[in-house]
C-alpha cells in the first residue's frame, strides 16, 4: 500500500470547494502533458473540469465513508450476481455429468474433458477482441449485454441432442463469458482506492464460492424430478438457470453506471469528491482513446508475465475443482449421483472463507503475496491427501477435496493487484484481459489431466494439483521481490503526499505505470 493510498483512507470526509481553486492552475499542464504522450485525457479530468464552477462554495463536506457505503450498495451486489451466475453456468457442466448427461447424450472417452476444456478455449480466444471493446464500449452495458448472452446459451444447452451440439452451446457460453472477469476488474478499479478495492473484489468473486453451494443444491433438486418428466433433470437445470442469468443480465444494462460520472443517484459535488479520493490511485476511471504503445509496453513489462505464470498455475487447480469435483467425490465408496451432489457443497463454504480472509486481511494489512501463499498451503495439502491417501479412508480424502478449494481465493487477490499496479487505459484492458485469458488456459489445462485411461482414481490429476500450486507459490513471492525493486528505484516525490495530488497531470492524463514514476507498485 503506498503513502498516499494509505492518506487516502484517513479521510473520512473531502471537501469539494478546491476543485474550483485548482483546476485552473493546472489545466494547460494537463492539456500539454496529453499532447505529449499520446494525446487525451482521462473522462474523469474532463468531469471535473466542467464542473468546477458547481463546486461547494460553502465548503459543505461529503461524507466519503457514508458514499461508500451506497456505492456498495448500489453496484457491488449487481457484480456478485454476475460472477455468482456466470460460475453456475460453467460448473452445472459438473453436476450434470452425475445427472445422466454422458448417457443421455452418447458421450464417450474424452467427450466430456473436451467439453469442459474447450468452453475455455473459446473464452481465451475471444480475450483478444474483447480488449478493444473493453476500452470502446461502455463498461456497464457491455457486462450485461455479454450476461445476457451466456445465459442465451447456457439455456440451449437443455436441447443437446449429440456431444457435438452440447459443445457448440459451450464454445458460445465461453465466448460470451469472457468479458466478465476484465470488465469487473475495470468497473471496480473506478468506485475504489486500491485498499478498498480488495474486500470489493473478494466480495463479488464470493460468487465462485456461493456458486459451488448453490449448484450442489440445485442438482440434488433437479435430480428428484420424475421419469415422466417432459424434460430431464439436467436440461431443466440448464434451462432454468439460463433464464435467470438473462434476468440478471437486464438489471445490469438498467441499472449499474458506466462510470462514477454517470451515476444518476450521485450529486455533482459526491461525484467530485470521490473522483479525488481514487485519484491516488494513479490508474484513471475512464479512457476510450486506444493506444497502440502501450499494448507494446505491456509485452515487455516482467510484471505481467509474471502474473500470466501465477494465474495459469492456479488455474490448473481450479479447473480440477470446477470440473470434476463432484465426480471425484462420487467415485468414493459408498456415494451415488445426489450424495456427491450434496457432499460437494462444503467445498463452497471453503472458499467462501479463505476469500473473505485475504479480502479484508488485505484492506487491513495490504502484503498480497502473503495472503496468497496462506491460502496456496491449505491447497497443497488437500492436493497430498486426495493423491496419497487409500480409497477406503473416505474421510481423509473428502477433506483433501474441501480443502483444494482454498485455492479459489487468491485468484481475486491477482485480478485486484492487475488493476492496482497497472495504469493506462489500454494497457490496463490488455492486462485484464490476457490475466483473465491466463485463467482460461488453466482451466483447459485442468481437465486435460483427467484421462479416461486414469479412471477412477485419477492420480495424474490430483498430482498435478501440487505440484501446480507449489509453482503458484514461488512465482508469487517473486513477483513482490519485482514490486520491492521496482519501489526502491523510483524517486520519494514529495507531490505524493500532497493532498491535493488529485489535481496533478500525471493523474487524469494517460501515463502508463512506467511512465508515470511517482506511481508506486502495491503488493
Amino acid at each position: 500500500m503506498t503513502s498516499s493510498e494509505k492518506g487516502s483512507i484517513k479521510d473520512s470526509k473531502s471537501s469539494t470547494k478546491d476543485v474550483k481553486e485548482h483546476v485552473p492552475e493546472v489545466v494547460r499542464s494537463v492539456d500539454s502533458d496529453a499532447a505529449s504522450n499520446g494525446g487525451g485525457v482521462d473522462l474523469a479530468w474532463k468531469f471535473l473540469e466542467q464542473h468546477r464552477d458547481n463546486a461547494n462554495d460553502t465548503g459543505e463536506y461529503v461524507d466519503l465513508a457514508a458514499l461508500r457505503r451506497r456505492i456498495d450498495f448500489r453496484i457491488v451486489p449487481l457484480m456478485f450476481l454476475c460472477y455468482t451466475l456466470q460460475f453456475l453456468d460453467k460448473v452445472i457442466l459438473n453436476y450434470a455429468n452425475v445427472m445422466g448427461l454422458q448417457k443421455d447424450l452418447n458421450m464417450g472417452g474424452n467427450d466430456f474433458s473436451n467439453t469442459a476444456t474447450f468452453l475455455f478455449v473459446a473464452l481465451l480466444c475471444f480475450e483478444i477482441p474483447n480488449i478493444w471493446f473493453l476500452q470502446a464500449v461502455p463498461a456497464a452495458k457491455w457486462l450485461g449485454l455479454n450476461v445476457i448472452l451466456w445465459g442465451t446459451a447456457t439455456a440451449c444447452g437443455a436441447a443437446a441432442t449429440n456431444y457435438q451440439t452440447l459443445l457448440v452451446s459451450r464454445i458460445f457460453l465461453g465466448i460470451f463469458e469472457a468479458t466478465i472477469a476484465p470488465s469487473l476488474m475495470i468497473i471496480s478499479s473506478m468506485w475504489y482506492t486500491k485498499s478498498e478495492s480488495a474486500p470489493r473484489f473478494s466480495f463479488w468473486y464470493l460468487g465462485l464460492g456461493l456458486g459451488q453451494i448453490i449448484g450442489g443444491l440445485v442438482s440434488f433438486g433437479f435430480q428428484h424430478m420424475g421419469p415422466d418428466a417432459r424434460l430431464s433433470g439436467w436440461r431443466t437445470m440448464f434451462l432454468t438457470l439460463g433464464l435467470v442469468t438473462v434476468v440478471v443480465g437486464s438489471c445490469v444494462i438498467i441499472f449499474l453506471p458506466d462510470t462514477p460520472m454517470q451515476a444518476k443517484w450521485m450529486s455533482d459535488n459526491e461525484k467530485v469528491a470521490l473522483l479525488k479520493h481514487v485519484s491516488v490511485n494513479q490508474t484513471g476511471v475512464e479512457n476510450r482513446k486506444f493506444r497502440g504503445k502501450e499494448i507494446l509496453e505491456a509485452l515487455t513489462d516482467p510484471q505481467v508475465y509474471l502474473l500470466l505464470l501465477a494465474v495459469i498455475l492456479l488455474s490448473v487447480s481450479s479447473g480440477v475443482v470446477t470440473t470434476y469435483s463432484a465426480t471425484l467425490i462420487r467415485n468414493l465408496p459408498g456415494y451415488d449421483s445426489k450424495k456427491a451432489a450434496l457432499m460437494n457443497t462444503p467445498s463452497g463454504v471453503v472458499s467462501i472463507f479463505f476469500t473473505l480472509l485475504v479480502g479484508w486481511g488485505i484492506r487491513f494489512q495490504s502484503h498480497r503475496w502473503a495472503w496468497i501463499i496462506v491460502c496456496i498451503l491449505p491447497a497443497i495439502v488437500g492436493g497430498g491427501l486426495m493423491s496419497f491417501l487409500p480409497k477406503d479412508n473416505t474421510n481423509g480424502i473428502l477433506a483433501g477435496i474441501y480443502l483444494v478449494n482454498a485455492v479459489v481465493a487468491p485468484l481475486a487477490i491477482f485480478y485486484n493487484w492487475t488493476v492496482a499496479n497497472i495504469a493506462g487505459a489500454t494497457k490496463r484492458a490488455f492486462a485484464a484481459a490476457i490475466i483473465s485469458g491466463s485463467f482460461s488456459l488453466g482451466n483447459i489445462i485442468g481437465p486435460q489431466t483427467f484421462q479416461a485411461r486414469d479412471a477412477p482414481d485419477y492420480r495424474p490429476a490430483k498430482l498435478a494439483v501440487m505440484g501446480t500450486q507449489a509453482g503458484c507459490a514461488l512465482v508469487t513471492f517473486v513477483l513482490f521481490l519485482y514490486y520491492v525493486w521496482q519501489n526502491k528505484k523510483r524517486n520519494n516525490r514529495a507531490d505524493n503526499e500532497n493532498e491535493d495530488a488529485f489535481m496533478s497531470p500525471e493523474v487524469w492524463t494517460r501515463m502508463t505505470d512506467k511512465e508515470n514514476k511517482g506511481f508506486r507498485y502495491s503488493y
